[in-house]
């Protein structure tokens, strides 16, 4: 018998992401940025109670590009664990498993998570102006 240098299982050289594996992953990744973006809440509330000086630094750095930024991240990964996981709830019932379905249901997920998180923002900035 002779060893072979080739891979014994898939490996991810060989095979092209699709849609399914990486949508697949990037539910899982969201659930655990959603765990490390509620940190952020905790911390956002803690320093309430502490006092003024405290709940101001934690608002200087969500205000700034970074905390920002971090925040935008974090709601699409709201929206986006949501929408995936109604889609999930739908394959539960048995529905959707038709690979034109599938597709179908993962790009929209991309597209309302995204147009959610837009969305979202866009009334955050509408509001913060005093625009009625």
């Amino acid at each position: 018998m002779t060893h072979s240098h080739r891979p014994t299982s898939p490996a991810l050289q060989i095979y092209r992401p699709q849609l399914t594996s990486v949508l697949s992953i990037t539910h899982r990744l969201t659930g655990v940025a959603l765990s490390v973006g509620s940190l952020m809440i905790v911390a956002w509330l803690v320093a309430g109670a502490i006092g003024p000086s405290a709940y101001d630094g934690v608002l200087v750095f969500v205000r700034s590009w970074f905390g920002l930024v971090l925040l935008a991240g974090w709601t699409f990964t709201i929206f986006f664990h949501l929408c995936n996981g109604i889609r999930h709830l739908f394959w539960d019932t048995g529905r959707g498993f038709a690979l034109r379905t599938i597709y179908a249901s993962g790009w929209a997920v991309v597209a309302v998570s995204t147009a959610l998180t837009i969305g979202c923002w866009a009334a955050a900035i509408f509001l913060a102006w005093g625009v009625e």
